[in-house]
């Protein structure tokens, strides 16, 4: 699996995971607004703050009805008419991020606002809804911009004709998100391991784009099984007027989930497994060891009442409990003192496979 980068940060199995800071149209069509997220974005930690870029009329029927999770009385189709970004925000959002060290990103959702962004993202972000819109995903695949796609509400197989026709259209740089479509998802429901299942299936870096609403459990569970990237919703206050301000992480939340995506990544460490620096102490001192039980003088032959596995701590440590029975009635060369280690330089006839 190649690794490669978006912006400065690189993205794969053996970098950090890359954490994007979920604005959407949490701005409520106020530039300030939009500003103030992505400085608590950049206080928590985040990679990448990414809003949504889109038009009604490119998005849904106008006739749309209501949808049952959002508590407002209009049209699907008028609620995201009232969301719309306006285009002449990227530029400047684009250049507040990169003065506050964080990468701007944005979700199109039709050609026109593709094209709007293309100048100012380093990556695609797909929507779940539009992963199966197959003539949008060649356009963003001839682009050559590495692509991130959420894959809420839709099977495997489907998923596997998407990747077909990304890769088929030029994508050599693709990350498959884990994503319930469902605002909020509980918890029972985010089933993490598909961010394994999802990597297994198609060789590709994958990671969450999580709903759920605590910030640590699933993109904890992400992180521990090989997460590359990890994306979440945040607002300034979910007492907000706005469809996607009541499930989405608090500023607070948000550095907490920063957090510990990164403490977890730390803990993970290498695969090798070897005595660390860190154990220097516990394995000198604590790691049993083959111990005089009194003073053993030469010429005499060890029997088993002559010596005890033990802790050496502060004395000299002897040989690995595994050379007990190699040691019993060996003679002793050299004055050996209670409590010391028993080591073969003490020892007559030590075994030639040593």
């Amino acid at each position: 699996m190649d690794s490669f980068t978006i912006g400065d940060r690189q993205i794969g199995p053996n970098a950090p995971t890359f954490v994007i800071a979920e604005a959407g149209s949490n701005h409520n069509g106020d530039l300030g607004l939009a500003k103030e997220l992505i400085d608590e974005a950049a206080a928590a930690g985040a990679d990448a703050v990414k809003f949504q870029t889109f038009r009604a009329e490119d998005l849904y029927v106008e006739d749309s009805g209501e949808v049952d999770y959002l508590d407002d009385d209009r049209t699907i189709y008028d609620i995201i008419e009232s969301m719309e970004m306006p285009y002449d925000w990227i530029p400047e959002l684009h250049d507040y991020c990169h003065e506050q060290g964080v990468l701007f990103m944005s979700t199109p959702f039709d050609k026109r606002s593709a094209d709007e962004l293309a100048e100012y993202v380093p990556a695609w972000k797909v929507a779940s809804y539009t992963s199966s819109h197959h003539p949008f995903l060649r356009n963003l695949a001839e682009t050559d911009k590495p692509i991130i796609m959420s894959t809420g509400a839709h099977e495997l197989s489907e998923i596997r004709g998407s990747v077909e026709v990304l890769q088929e259209s030029g994508a050599a740089d693709l990350v498959l998100l884990q994503c319930v479509a469902a605002y909020p998802t509980p918890l029972e429901d985010i089933n993490v391991r598909v961010v394994e299942t999802l990597r297994e299936e198609f060789g590709v870096p994958t990671g969450l784009s999580d709903h759920t609403l605590d910030p640590v459990p699933a993109p904890a569970a992400a992180v521990a099984l090989g997460a590359s990237v990890v994306e979440k919703h945040f607002t300034l206050d979910n007492s907000m007027r706005g469809p996607d301000h009541e499930f989405a992480l608090e500023p607070d939340e948000l550095d907490a989930m920063v957090s510990v995506i990164r403490d977890t990544q730390i803990a993970l460490g290498s695969d090798s497994k070897s005595v660390l620096p860190v154990e220097e102490e516990s394995y000198s001192k604590a790691r049993r060891a083959i111990q005089a039980s009194r003073d053993l003088k030469p010429g005499i032959e060890i029997q088993e009442a002559d010596i005890r596995i033990l802790r050496p701590g502060e004395k000299n440590k002897g040989m690995k409990p595994t050379f007990y029975q190699d040691v019993i009635g060996k003679e002793v060369t050299s004055f050996i003192p209670k409590g010391s280690g028993i080591q073969w330089e003490d020892l007559e006839g030590r075994p030639d496979n040593l």
